[in-house]
């Protein structure tokens, strides 16, 4: 009777161990989809559908729950009358520092699901080395709702545990006793199940809960302390070794040379300058969806569109990836967007990649770059002062006194800044300036126009602001001595999300404007 007590009591206890993580898990879940409900309602996902994410989340959570299990299982084996109390403690402890860990990367998923549309992985952690670009990334409110959040929702599952879990003692486990043998053998059967997800011959994946044609259910579904665990080991087997199959040296450089032989030059001149001035208004996330003209909303940018009239706008033009550190390393250096990584982590490669930047520098060009922010923001600054631009200007090189938002300084100014610092330049020179304004958290002065939008409203009048300060500029750019000799080339560094909605995966999301004018185009 005694022994049949005490396996009442495991039962009880391992299954009140595993309530509490699947009620934490829902409700979590549940936060995420009332907090992007906006964009449920956007692609307008039957309730039904919605509900099928607690389905489809379920094998996964246990998986989860089962590698959470492991310790408290190993303890068990130490468990006795004695310290029942010292083992209940040490699992309370082990338990909560858990649920901290798991609610950090819950709610950091959720404030970063809004601007990449994907789940968090190793690649976004490489962001924490620098803290204070994330604070600065977020406003006021998201930062403190966040914290009230993450506090309120430890409080409440530190309570729900001592309630249903701490107050109850932990089985013991009796060596003397071979009954106790055989019901730890099935618990420890059970727990491997459990994290393979079976006993199939195919343990589980995150592949498990994907279920819907809509990203935003599938990646709900997916246990975001599960992903992140895998994504951090598949990102540090990557980086520890060769994945990639490679070639002799000599036999790779004759197949590079066969690729880029010309059989004959169709190169059609569109400059009439042999050595025009270059100038480069990289924006901020601009999406094709904020463009009139290439399919996108009416009226956001209408200072583009008059722009578009006398210069040359590619209609299938598309980013090379998410990151404003990887359209830098295809700008400057030829590199399209790379798996996991991007090339200004690995400053170690910056000397074998080509540089526009030096081939121009060699061509006796004044080449200079401008920022209204800070460019340590994943690592820019180091990879643009190793492509040796002349002057490279940031926001705490400039000593004039203009409006600043958490980035930096707002666009409309910078664009005066820049306006003004070109005409001192000695020509040819190349120059660029990257926005800001229309990255997170849209600080921005003036007016906000675009009222009616559910879905990323301050994004898009975000960028109809900068457009109006790149409407300015171009009215001063017109009437400068330099204008006659100059090529313009507008375009974004990467997208972004918009009313529209695109999938991430999507040809759409990724389209991204190019407009290159001014008087040396022909």
């Amino acid at each position: 009777m005694h022994e049949i007590i005490n396996m009442k009591l495991l039962i009880g206890y391992y299954l009140r161990y595993i309530f509490f993580w699947l009620i934490l898990f829902t409700l979590n879940r549940l936060i995420f989809l009332l907090f992007y409900r906006t964009l449920i309602l956007t692609d307008e996902i039957a309730f039904f559908e919605v509900l099928r994410v607690f389905v489809y989340s379920f094998k996964l959570d246990l998986s989860t729950i089962g590698y959470i299990f492991v310790f408290p299982f190993i303890l068990s084996f130490l468990s006795n009358d004695k310290n029942q109390n010292l083992i209940s403690k040490i699992i309370q402890i082990y338990s909560i520092l858990t649920l901290v860990i798991y609610q950090l990367i819950s709610l950091g998923e959720l404030q970063l699901y809004g601007e990449w549309k994907t789940k968090l992985s190793a690649k976004a952690l490489v962001y924490l080395r620098k803290p204070d670009e994330v604070v600065n990334s977020a406003t006021t409110f998201e930062l403190i709702s966040s914290i009230v959040i993450f506090i309120l929702l430890i409080g409440l599952f530190i309570y729900f545990y001592n309630k249903l879990v701490y107050r109850y003692k932990t089985p013991v486990f009796n060596y003397t006793k071979p009954l106790h043998y055989g019901r730890q053998l099935i618990i420890a059967f059970l727990i491997f199940g459990s994290i393979r997800g079976g006993f199939s011959p195919i343990p589980i994946t995150t592949s498990q809960s994907y279920f819907s044609s809509h990203d935003i259910l599938n990646i709900t579904a997916v246990n975001p302390g599960y992903n992140l665990t895998f994504s951090i080991i598949d990102y540090i087997q990557i980086n520890n070794k060769n994945i990639f199959k490679t070639l002799d040296e000599s036999k790779a450089k004759e197949i590079v040379l066969k690729l880029h032989k010309v059989k004959q030059d169709t190169t059609i001149s569109i400059i009439n300058t042999p050595r025009p001035n270059i100038v480069i208004i990289l924006l901020e996330s601009w999406s094709a969806d904020m463009i009139e003209s290439l399919g996108g909303l009416k009226g956001i940018t209408p200072e583009f569109r008059e722009l578009e009239k006398e210069g040359l706008l590619f209609t299938n033009f598309y980013a090379t990836a998410n990151r404003s550190q990887q359209a830098m390393a295809s700008i400057y250096a030829g590199i399209p967007g790379i798996p996991v990584s991007t090339l200004s982590d690995h400053p170690d490669k910056y000397p074998s990649v080509n540089s526009i930047v030096e081939d121009l520098n060699n061509n006796n060009y004044h080449t200079s770059y401008f920022f209204g922010g800070k460019l340590i923001y994943g690592n820019m600054k180091s990879f643009l002062v190793n492509n040796n631009f002349k002057l490279l200007v940031e926001q705490d090189d400039i000593k004039e006194s203009y409006p600043e938002g958490k980035l930096g300084i707002h666009d409309e100014y910078m664009f005066h800044y820049f306006a003004s610092q070109i005409r001192e330049i000695p020509q040819p020179f190349f120059a660029n300036l990257f926005t800001i304004s229309s990255h997170s958290p849209y600080d921005f002065p003036g007016d906000r126009p675009f009222k009616d939008f559910k879905l990323e409203r301050d994004f898009v009048n975000s960028v109809h602001y900068t457009d109006k300060s790149l409407g300015d500029f171009f009215k001063e750019a017109k009437n400068s001595e330099y204008w006659d000799n100059t090529l313009f080339l507008v375009l974004a560094d990467h997208s972004h999300n918009s009313p529209l909605n695109h999938p991430l995966f999507s040809f759409e999301y990724h389209k991204i404007p190019l407009l290159i004018l001014g008087g040396a185009l022909k």
